[in-house]
């Protein structure tokens, strides 16, 4: 008796990983607006081990030096190298505009899915209470916040968090009551399953790309609020200094062109459009099944 042959069964394709997936979702111009975030938060990360000089040395007699080979950002109103000065100013503008954001982002997104789960008096007591806080433009109250409670790091993110916690959660619980509409959900309540399996299974996957959106634009909204207070002498406070600082410290030099007060203008200027670029494309490429 002969054994027939086997055909080999072809095996599965193998699953892209998450980041091969992102990346080809992502279009051209989603993919640079990586690129520029990426590289604005290893500077954040690495940037005083790359600059060339410590950010308070004078390095050179002539003020608001040109862009030399030695000096390839200038040198500012005092002789420092602008370059040095905008790698460890990175870590303030970027990295406190990121903590406020996640601050304020994480708990607006808690806020609205429980508003919208739980309902009741609970939703009109977090909505009302919001819609004042809300009502206060965001600049007026990081100066009330300020001058309450002075400048220092601790205020600045709680300042940029409270402000921008109530748009945070009017979005996520706008969200949230779509989605709890859905068959899946009510199936869901019928098990009898808690609110935070509702919430935190059934509900927060299915808004999470619209949530990371909304992440994205406060936190270009935090990083220019942030620097507006810097720019008034309310924010990151001498002798460290973000990037809106050094845009009021060498003020003085704009009539002459000088590059000190426009390097950290555009530091600011390629962050803010590389997160609107990668937000914007953040849904990607939509292919046919």
């Amino acid at each position: 008796m002969t054994t027939p042959a086997l055909t080999p069964v072809p095996s599965a394709p193998a699953r892209a990983r998450p980041g091969k997936r992102l990346l080809s979702a992502l279009p051209p111009s989603g993919l640079l607006g990586l690129a520029i975030v990426l590289f604005w938060l290893v500077v954040t990360v690495a940037g005083p081990a790359m600059a060339p000089h410590d950010a308070a040395a004078i390095v050179d007699p002539e003020v608001f030096g040109v862009v030399s080979a030695q000096f390839p950002l200038g040198t500012d109103y005092l002789g420092r190298d602008m370059l040095s000065r905008i790698l460890y100013g990175a870590r303030y503008t970027v990295a406190l505009a990121l903590a406020s954001t996640v601050l304020a982002s994480g708990c607006g997104t808690l806020l609205g899915l429980y508003a919208a789960v739980a309902g009741g008096w609970a939703d009109a007591g977090l909505s009302r209470a919001l819609d004042a806080l809300i009502s206060i433009p965001s600049k007026m109250f990081a100066l009330m916040m300020v001058a309450s409670f002075g400048s220092s790091v601790p205020v600045l993110i709680l300042t940029a968090a409270i402000g921008f916690l109530p748009g945070a959660y009017r979005i996520a619980r706008a969200l949230a009551v779509n989605v709890q509409a859905m068959e899946f959900v009510q199936a869901a309540r019928a098990r009898g399953e808690g609110m935070a399996y509702i919430g935190c299974v059934e509900i927060l996957p299915n808004m999470i790309r619209p949530v990371l959106a909304d992440f994205g634009l406060r936190f270009v909204f935090t990083v220019l609020l942030l620097s507006g207070l810097s720019f008034l002498s309310l924010g990151v406070q001498p002798p460290e200094a973000d990037w809106g600082s050094l845009v009021r410290e060498n003020i003085g030099g704009l009539p002459e062109g000088a590059p000190a007060v426009l390097m950290p203008a555009l530091a600011i200027a390629t962050l803010t459009i590389g997160v609107n670029l990668l937000i914007d494309n953040l849904r990607g490429k939509r292919k046919d099944a």
